[in-house]
This record gives C-alpha cells, structure tokens and sequence, in this order.
C-alpha cells in the first residue's frame, strides 16, 4: 500500500524517474566496488584499488533528466556499462544537417548523408526540439563554474564556415583546455567569433576568469598578436609559444631544400638535460645559421626566450608544454566533423556541434589515465595545495 501511495503521490511520471534514477546510481556504485575489489570505507586485503569522488552527468531519457554522480577511481578509470560514449556527438551532427537540409542552405553532398543516416521524413518539429535540448546542454557546459586550481592552459582556434546574412563567412572558432592540480585534463570553454582579434581573445579570457579560472602559471599558444596581448593582459602568466608552430615559421625562411638541416640544428636545443644548456645551444645555433640566414638568426634571437619557456617547470611536464599538441587531435576531429557539414547555417549550429563533440572530448578526459601526476603537478602548486584538493574531491 505504500507504494501505491508513493505511485499516486507522483503520478505524473516522477516516481518512474526518480526510481530509474536511484537504480542508475546503485548500479555505478556496485560496479565501483567491483573495480576496487571492495566496497567503500571497506578494510580489506582484496581491495585493489580507491573511490576518488565523483563526477556528474545528466542522462536524457524519456522519463526526464537524470541527474547521476559519477563514482572515479585513484587508479585507472570507471565509466558506466549502461552509457554510450560519443553518441552526443553523432546527435548534434545529425541535427546540424537537419538544420541545413531543412533551411534549404545544404550542400550538395547533404541529400545523399540524409538518406544514408535515414532521416527522409524529419519534420521541422523535431529539428528543432533535438537542437533545442543540445542547446541547453552545451550551455549549460560553457558556463558552469571553473572549481579548483588550474596549473597549465592550452589555446588554439580553427576557422569554419558560416552563413550571415545570406553570405558564407569563416568565423574564427577558439578552444582552451587546462589542466588543474590533480593532473587531469577538461575543456574549459569554446567561443565563435568574426576574427582573432586581440578583443575577441580578451573577451573569451575574461569570461574563464569570471567563472573561476586562476593559478594558471603557463599559456601554450601559438604567436598570435592578439592572443600573447589578451593573455598578457587578463591572465598575466608566463607564455610559452607553441615549437611546432614556431618551426613552420622558421622554415619558411629557408630555401625547401634546407628544411631538413635546418629543423635538425634547432632541434638540438630541445633535447639538452636543462634550461641553461637550452638557451646556450639555441644561441649556438644562431649563430652558426647567422651568416646564411639572417632572417631566421633574427627570429631565433626575438624567440628564444618564449620556444624555451617550459624548461623552467618539471621535466616531466616538458613533452606536454612545449606545444599545443594536447589540443591537435580535438582540433582535428572539430574539422572532421565540419568538414561533413561543409557551410553551417549560422553561428549556433556551430556551437552545436563543436560544443557537443567538446563535451564528449572532456568526459573522455575525466575517465581516462591522468595526463599528468599528481606528485608533479604538486611541484608546481605546491605539495600542500595538490593534497588539499585531493582530500576535497574524495570527501565530495
């Protein structure tokens, strides 16, 4: 009889999702135990590994949202058999060349993608409540808070194509990425634009400050002007110019056939033991390409101080810092997806898509190994503080 009650109480389908939602959450922490080899506060010899607080998700059903926390490991990572990965981001795909198709703005591969993904009888109704709900779910990642201490921050743009106004613009689309004191990687926001202009980047750096951005210690980018002004600006951190982007500009200032040689002699910089035979060897090497390549010698001698700034932070770190490689692969799968889409419709279908598949990119992220460990990372903030926010998430 209590149950009837409690089924009349909610009669309007609550009682369903609170119930799905309560067994969801029962099923991670059974599964969590059995990735530990015991259950939580459990003192036993067969646990093999420890819960490290949780994460939160929303799961979209036909019963309603469901709110669901998550459990992560010290060791490893646990992600629910009940999920699919990635299926997000097929979604906003699929919405985007709804969009086109139904706004009649698609190109010519669009109609042979419609019929291959089986979406001949869309109506306009259901495009525009499946963007709807992407929407909101996009939003409301782009401007949760920013909690905890962020060490280091990568940043990069792209360039997609849009329509405004009737005509088909590039608009610049910038993506940052940090890593925070436990050594785990999380997009941390996305933003489109006109231009790369040094407001835009201004503006972008603002908004992550006044969500919660701070302790950043250093920026990866490339050499935009604009950029290395907003950075200097808002965040005030050391910089550190990307060295693939900075071998592409020193190349071009040498005949094609000297490419190899020269990329091997400024490469020998990289790989010194320390930060002082670093800055020795790079100005070893320009001088010796002085006498050939003036122009190069010079750009060597304006950058040496910004290729070579992550030396002064944990050797560990080094292969992660020295480039904005941490953000090749999402920037490529960015462009692969758009690429598919050929000319968006507008700005928010861009934000659709790039926001979906970045959301998808950072749950990756939060379940996968850590990019970095801990132990390091608390070279840099501070064995103290690194404990500290430790201890916090595994009280949370």
């Amino acid at each position: 009889m209590a149950l009837l009650d409690l089924a009349e109480k909610h009669a309007n389908g609550e009682f369903l999702k609170e119930l799905g939602q309560w067994t969801l959450q029962r099923l991670m922490e059974l599964e969590a135990d059995q990735e530990c080899g015991a259950e939580r506060h459990e003192r036993t010899p067969d646990r093999v590994n420890r819960r490290n607080g949780y994460r939160d998700r929303e799961l979209e059903t036909r019963m309603g949202t469901m709110e669901l926390r998550i459990p992560k490991l010290r060791a490893g990572s646990y992600y629910p058999s009940f999920l699919e990965p990635r299926k997000g981001a097929e979604q906003a795909l699929v919405a985007v060349v709804q969009e086109a198709y139904v706004k009649g703005v698609s190109t010519r591969s669009v109609d042979d993608l419609v019929k291959a993904l089986g979406m001949s009888g869309i109506s306009k109704s259901q495009v525009s409540r499946l963007c709807a709900d992407l929407d909101a779910r996009v939003k409301k990642f782009l401007t949760r808070p920013l909690k905890g201490t962020w060490v280091y921050l990568w940043l990069d743009a792209t360039y997609l194509k849009s329509r405004e106004d009737g005509q088909v613009e590039s608009k610049a689309v910038v993506v940052a990425v940090g890593a925070n004191a436990e050594g785990r990687r999380e997009v941390l926001g996305l933003a489109c634009g006109p231009a790369e202009t040094e407001a835009f980047w201004t503006l972008f750096l603002r908004d992550l400050v006044k969500r919660g951005l701070g302790g950043v210690v250093l920026v990866v980018s490339d050499a935009h002007q604009g950029l290395k002004k907003a950075i200097a600006k808002v965040l005030g951190a050391t910089w550190q110019r990307c060295r693939v982007h900075f071998m592409r500009n020193a190349l071009a200032l040498v005949p094609q056939r000297q490419h190899q040689m020269v990329a091997a002699l400024i490469r020998t910089a990289f790989v010194q033991e320390n930060s002082k035979e670093a800055h020795r060897q790079w100005r070893q090497n320009a001088d010796t390409l002085r006498r050939r390549f003036s122009k190069l010698a010079s750009l060597m001698d304006e950058a040496e101080e910004d290729v070579l700034a992550f030396m002064a932070y944990p050797r560990e770190h080094w292969p992660q810092l020295a480039s904005t490689n941490t953000l090749e692969r999402v920037m490529k799968e960015i462009k692969r997806r758009s690429n598919v889409v050929g000319i968006f419709p507008n700005d928010a279908a861009i934000m659709r898509l790039v926001g979906t598949l970045l959301i998808e990119q950072s749950d990756e992220w939060q379940v996968t190994r850590r990019y970095m460990s801990t132990e390091s990372v608390a070279k840099v903030v501070g064995a103290d503080k690194a404990m500290a926010l430790i201890e916090s998430n595994e009280v949370a």
